[in-house]
């Protein structure tokens, strides 16, 4: 994946209320400037069969980067530490 900035970036978090992994992702990308939109699941009735088929994961979070999904939130970190 090409070099991430706030400018190139399209990001989707799927998430829930209660998830911490949720919110971490969500402050770490506010803090390094990106925006994103937040699909809660539970809010949208998806369920983790229909979450896994958009973005290959049945937990939350999962992220979708320029439409790639990259996994969760330790996912998104090594991807900003690479």
């Amino acid at each position: 994946m090409n070099k991430l900035r706030p400018e190139n970036t399209e990001i989707t978090i799927y998430s829930t209320v209660w998830c911490g992994p949720c919110k971490m992702a969500k402050n770490f990308l506010t803090e390094h400037g990106f925006s994103f939109k937040e699909i809660d699941i539970e809010k949208h009735n998806i369920s983790r069969k229909e979450m896994a088929a958009m973005t290959k994961g049945t937990t939350v979070p999962q992220i979708v980067i320029n439409k790639i999904p990259i996994g969760g939130f330790t996912d998104l970190l090594q991807l900003f530490d690479n």
